[in-house]
């Protein structure tokens, strides 16, 4: 939790993000995560300041077992002086102890945001999905909670001016926005309307002008013009009988040659970033077997 201090920006950790992706929809299947259509609803986990705070942080927290289908789970909830926002007890259930922060017994409107974070980690215990190191893990979590309707929340919590700062989670704001813009673009939804943050209308806009990006990569047909071209030169390579490497743009494509003649292309699905194998012979329409995503191509 940056309470007052340096607030970090950018993508630093979108790769893990992207793995986050694929692993969830690896574990829950495309079939699990279409039911998550419907983000968490602000009516249902606002928290005014005349609310009991117990019976009230028991109340969200009721709620977002409810949203993350979690029935049989029991959140206890209690407030202490800590140095993170929160932590949560992962035990065998269905009771979970999970601590807020002090600070959060005056900052109520963001209790929402801390439990839909701590709640996530019941969830992928009970999953038995995890990251090796804590920061992976943690980034996963962020990952899943955003993406299954719940982080819109950790990234309204997001506020930041000359005098002080707030942030919650370990992705930076405008990674809650580009997973919040992936999870859009696949609902067809529009989380922004439910911002009370003006900063997290700005970091939205960031991850959303990032997230499009990735439907803008050869060899998809959406791709501009400079990456078409970087894309054909970096194919008559690979054709080469002799090339001197097959890769373009990080990981974004590469080519492989079974045998002579046979030249395939590899990217990442746009949608769920699991690795999609097409022949390389002009345009050709795939779908990603893990999100369903049906993508067209110009190989």
């Amino acid at each position: 939790m940056a309470n007052g201090g340096p607030v970090e920006h950018g993508f630093p950790h979108l790769e893990t993000v992207r793995e986050a992706v694929t692993a969830l929809y690896r574990r829950l299947s495309y079939d699990t995560v279409r039911t998550f259509s419907a983000s968490v609803a602000p009516v249902d986990v606002a928290f005014c300041d005349t609310d009991d705070l117990y019976l009230g942080a028991q109340r969200v927290a009721h709620e977002l077992v409810r949203h993350y289908r979690l029935p049989d789970a029991r959140m206890i909830v209690s407030f202490r002086e800590m140095t993170h926002a929160a932590n949560v007890e992962l035990t065998a259930g269905p009771e979970y102890f999970i601590e807020l922060n002090d600070r959060f017994r005056t900052h109520r409107r963001d209790i929402g945001a801390a439990l839909a974070h701590e709640v996530m980690h019941v969830c992928l215990h009970r999953l038995d999905l995890s990251f090796p190191g804590t920061r992976a893990n943690e980034i996963l979590t962020d990952t899943a909670a955003t993406y299954l309707g719940a982080g819109w929340l950790l990234l309204d919590a997001y506020r930041e001016d000359a005098a002080s700062s707030q942030k919650l989670g370990y992705l930076t704001p405008e990674e809650f926005g580009y997973v919040l813009a992936k999870r859009a673009l696949v609902f067809g939804e529009d989380p922004s309307v439910w911002f009370t943050s003006p900063q997290a209308y700005t970091a939205y806009g960031k991850g959303l002008a990032r997230a499009r990006r990735d439907e803008q990569q050869p060899p998809l047909t959406a791709a501009g013009w400079a990456g078409r071209r970087r894309y054909a030169r970096d194919r008559r390579h690979a054709q080469d009988p002799h090339p001197a490497g097959a890769a373009a743009d990080g990981d974004a494509y590469a080519f492989t040659a079974r045998t002579p003649g046979q030249l395939r292309v590899s990217f990442p699905c746009p949608t769920c970033h699991q690795r999609i194998r097409v022949p390389v012979r002009g345009r050709v329409r795939a779908r990603c077997g893990l999100c369903r995503t049906v993508l067209e191509c110009d190989t």
